[in-house]
């Protein structure tokens, strides 16, 4: 039987996922708490492998724009004409200025 067959595939740390990824080891911690992140947890302590790794670097991959897919280059350009070309909430509504907290306290000590 050779040497590598049935062996465990190594368990990185938080801190080894980190230091390969750019951020810090609290980062990493955070994710995988969270759900956001796949991880091993043997006991208390989150593990990943190798596989794991591989899957966090490509949920967090970004494509250029020249990549992306047509409608969301299309939602975009919505969004974009949308934010230039605010609608109003009510035609000729106009917007007071509400009198300060703390105002308002003084001029009830006041009387």
């Amino acid at each position: 039987m050779p040497k590598d067959q049935g062996a465990l595939p190594p368990l990185y740390r938080p801190a080894d996922i980190a230091k390969a990824i750019g951020m810090s080891e609290w980062w990493v911690k955070e994710q995988a708490r969270r759900g956001r992140i796949p991880f091993t947890k043997p006991g208390r302590a989150y593990r990943f492998t190798a596989e794991q790794v591989a899957e966090i670097v490509h949920m967090y991959e970004v494509r250029p724009a020249a990549m992306a897919a047509p409608q969301t280059r299309v939602a975009v350009a919505v969004l974009k004409k949308s934010a230039r070309d605010p609608q109003p909430t009510r035609a000729g509504a106009r917007l007071r200025a509400r009198v300060p907290r703390r105002a308002a306290l003084h001029q009830q000590d006041a009387a």
